[in-house]
């Protein structure tokens, strides 16, 4: 009866839900494409021809549609765009791609998308798009197209919207104003003539785009460019001219079309600066601005919104849609963990104008520090580290907000300044200036080289970078240098600090030893923009929804409820950690996820939910926590039923489905505030940490935690307070094998003091060394439960207890009716085959080798495959 009206309440929550949320969901239209190659005119001259290798997705609901060209970045090929051309074909567009000149299978040079080459061959692709019968003309010989792309593909939509005035609407990403001021950079504002060389990305640019060869696929002229830069470390009159050349600023005033910029806040390559001058480029036409997580290091690449607004733009200027009042200037935040996906929560602020990287207003802010004297190490090594370039591109960096990371600043290189503790939250949205004053105490010929970047200092005094981006400058004297453009929140309490170290891993420094004395000579100049609003999130429907499930599940409990029948022995009682009976989830789409599941634990025993996956064992923790609710049966923690907020719950600690935590806090503030939130007793605290094994580093921000210590704060969470019940799943995720030994060490120990813990794992060998008991389950179904000892029972195996293992191998690998000895703690694992046990000892015993004891055994792998069968 018990689980009939189970059922009947979860039905009428099912009914409930379906009523509150409705969604359609239709055939998925199927996208055609068509490859080709386009033949074009190359060069200067035109009296040369080569193929463009290209793609052509048509509209998918057929008839005339306004077209768009999408371009990949360096190093890339058209394939890299199929996934959004696909979309946009979708979406009512003639989508197509193609591989640029000297990438993928298209013919010619690599030219940097020169007006002679690169952009010559998108105006010929236009050309190509007016003689389709799919696509919608304005005129005759005149397409209704966008261009849209990244990085090298951005570039080269703005270039060809200067160029082509057939081109309707642009849509840039993370891409370039002034290639030789971007590998030229300099934080004083003098040019790229007096800038400091970019050495790691340049290499990059020029040595993927080589092959057997030096130059590769890459132009002549430009390679020869690149290896007179790179001995020499300083630009050429020429090479500044070449870069320029095939840069939106040789066109600046020419762009007149509508300008989606989208620039990425984790970019050392292209920082927020290359974006502004690009808005500031574009005249008589509307430019929105947004500033996203992503870029080339890496961060959230924030694909779905920015596909979003690029065919949301694309749908007013080409279609004639609405366009979506986001405002001029759009920034994504970061915030806390979405504890039911473990990511990052990312939110869009937007104001009505883009104010630039000045800011709306600006606040100064006092800076500390005396005039400090810094070296520049001989060769310019070993340097300092702000970012790594290319990693991003090779998928080595996580795609997670990197709003900090760890920067290393080397001692005797780097002078610091800071400021007083905030007494308000500070929001910097720009380029934040100060006045600064250079001058060489060691002359060199070479000038002055510094790298300006900005820390967050919390109060327990940790530094975390704000951005991983450098400012470099050349300065001997004083000149206000303006510092990495970023978006961040300084929080009350923390204080700004600005770091000038001589060295940049990613940039070229003076070869020769030298010192500098360096002093800031007015206060931080911080930009901000009250005129952004983040929106409030929009409620989940089940907030509001839930309520009134609960409410007509009360009705349905009251009518349908008996007085409880008095209980019969061997049921749960107060005494009885954990009891499960008759325990049965199916989710909505049929799955039986959990069918039937009983069993027991008792206290003091590690017990160990093993099976395959698909097994059932989440989701039988998630019930057991109170996070779903089960369709049938019964969960009683001591003795009391589990229901969402059930006071029993306090009793229990868990760990279930990865570690959640907001990354700008310190691991101990995290633990701290987890506990006020649940408005428990004494935290145990220290304890929880001594466990963690941390260290000093529960001191700094979450962010910069690996995977292993995220899981070890994680368990000291599950921890805290002590529980009496103590589950945890997948706990020795990213340990290193002696963190393993040491948590199979205090699960022991915790449990041997008279409380229960429970582990779901994958990793047989650790359960079968740190568990008493075990559950397996299959299927969803319960196939064994007891202690280890007897789920592992005994096939003809024995375990030999020896010191000398080695020598122990060595004579059993020479007996006869011996099928395989491998070691195992504490001697050696025997496999007897046709032979007898004493033999074997007496054997061992007549080579030498101590034998200590001898016991039957079977892993508890070869049981857990037995059990589960073929299918596992």
């Amino acid at each position: 009866m018990r689980r009939g009206r189970a059922a009947a309440v979860a039905g009428v929550a099912v009914v409930l839900a379906g009523a509150l949320t409705w969604a359609a969901v239709g055939d998925e239209p199927r996208v055609k494409s068509t490859d080709q190659r386009i033949t074009v005119v190359d060069g200067p001259k035109d009296d040369q021809h080569i193929t463009l290798d290209t793609t052509f997705f048509p509209p998918v609901r057929g008839g005339r549609a306004p077209a768009v060209l999408l371009a990949h970045g360096f190093g890339g090929s058209k394939d890299d765009t199929r996934s959004q051309a696909e979309d946009l074909a979708r979406h009512g567009y003639a989508v197509l791609t193609w591989s640029a000149r000297g990438f993928g299978g298209s013919g010619g040079q690599i030219t940097l998308d020169s007006p002679d080459y690169d952009v010559k061959d998108v105006r010929q692709l236009v050309d190509w798009l007016a003689r389709r019968p799919e696509v919608r003309l304005d005129k005759p010989g005149d397409p209704r197209v966008g261009v849209a792309g990244q990085s090298y593909g951005g570039a080269i939509s703005l270039l060809a919207a200067a160029y082509d005035s057939r081109i309707d609407a642009i849509a840039p990403q993370i891409t370039w104003y002034d290639l030789a001021d971007a590998l030229f950079p300099d934080a004083t504002g003098k040019g790229p003539a007096n800038g400091v060389f970019k050495k790691a990305w340049a290499g990059i640019f020029f040595t993927s785009g080589a092959s057997s060869t030096a130059c590769g696929r890459f132009l002549p002229s430009l390679c020869s460019m690149y290896q007179k830069v790179a001995e020499t470390g300083r630009p050429t009159p020429e090479a500044i001219a070449t870069l320029r050349r095939d840069s939106p600023a040789s066109v600046a005033g020419r762009i007149h079309v509508p300008t989606l910029l989208v620039q990425g806040q984790t970019d050392s390559l292209f920082p927020l600066d290359q974006s502004d001058r690009n808005a500031r480029a574009i005249t008589g036409a509307p430019v929105r601005t947004v500033w996203y997580q992503g870029g080339h290091d890496g961060g959230e690449p924030e694909t779905s919104r920015i596909n979003g607004l690029v065919t949301g733009w694309f749908d007013h200027y080409l279609k004639g849609g609405p366009l979506p009042d986001d405002g001029g200037f759009i920034v994504t935040r970061t915030g806390g963990i979405d504890s039911s996906t473990q990511r990052v929560t990312i939110s869009a602020a937007s104001a009505p104008r883009y104010p630039g990287l000045s800011g709306a207003t600006r606040r100064s802010v006092s800076l500390g520090g005396d005039r400090l004297t810094v070296q520049n190490p001989a060769g310019g090594s070993p340097s300092s580290i702000s970012s790594m370039p290319g990693l991003g591109l090779l998928g080595a960096v996580p795609s997670t907000p990197a709003t900090g990371g760890v920067g290393v600043d080397l001692p005797g290189q780097s002078a610091t300044f800071d400021s007083e503790p905030l007494d308000a939250p500070l929001q910097l949205t720009g380029a934040a200036q100060v006045r600064l004053r250079v001058k060489a105490v060691k002359p060199s010929s070479d000038p002055p080289t510094l790298f300006a970047k900005v820390y967050d200092v919390g109060p327990d005094g940790q530094a975390s970078p704000a951005r991983r981006i450098a400012a470099p400058l050349h300065l001997d004297g004083t000149a206000q240098v303006t510092l990495p453009a970023m978006d961040y929140r300084f929080a009350a309490g923390h204080r700004i600090r600005l770091v000038f170290s001589t060295t940049d891993m990613g940039f070229v420094s003076p070869a020769r030893p030298a010192a500098y004395q360096v002093s800031v000579e007015s206060p931080l100049s911080v930009p901000v923009d009250p005129a952004l609003r983040t929106p409030p999130t929009p409620l989940p429907w089940w907030v509001w929804g839930f309520p009134v499930i609960a409410v007509v599940a009360g009705v349905v409990i009251a009518a349908t409820s008996r007085r409880r029948r008095p209980r019969a022995d061997g049921e749960a009682d107060a005494g009885t950690p954990l009891e499960i009976s008759g325990l049965t989830k199916r989710y909505k789409n049929g799955y039986l996820a959990v069918d039937d599941l009983s069993f027991r634990v008792e206290r003091g025993q590690v017990c160990g939910l093993l099976g395959p996956n698909g097994a059932g064992k989440t989701t039988t923790l998630r019930m057991l926590m109170g996070l779903i609710h089960p369709d049938g049966g019964e969960i009683r923690i001591f003795g009391e039923p589990v229901r969402p907020g059930a006071p029993v719950l306090s009793r229990l600690g868990s760990f279930v489905e990865g570690p959640g935590f907001l990354p700008h806090l310190s691991g101990r503030d995290n633990l701290e505030l987890y506990w006020k939130a649940a408005g428990r007793g004494e935290s145990h605290m220290e304890r929880a940490l001594e466990i963690a094994g941390l260290g000093d580093a529960v001191r700094r921000p979450v962010r910069t935690y690996s995977q292993g210590m995220r899981q070890r704060l994680a368990i000291a969470q599950a921890m805290l307070g002590l529980p009496d019940l103590l589950v945890l799943d997948e706990p020795t995720n990213g340990l290193d094998p002696p963190q393993i030994a040491e948590m199979r060490e205090v699960l022991v120990r915790y449990a041997a003091e008279g409380r229960t813990v429970i582990i779901s794992s994958h990793l047989l060998a650790e359960v079968e060394q740190t568990c008493t008991d075990v559950v397996v389950m299959h299927k969803g179904r319960l196939v064994a439960a007891g202690p280890v000892a007897e789920i592992t029972g005994n096939d003809g195996s024995v375990v030999i207890g020896t010191p000398d293992v080695d020598r122990a191998l060595s004579v059993l690998t020479s007996l006869e009716g011996i099928e395989n000895a491998e070691p195992y703690e504490p001697g050696v694992l025997v496999r007897i085959n046709g032979s007898q046990p004493s033999a074997v000892v007496a054997a061992l015993v007549g080579g030498g080798v101590a034998v200590e004891r001898v016991a039957p055994h079977r892993r508890l792998e070869d049981a857990f495959l037995a059990l589960i069968g073929e299918d596992s």
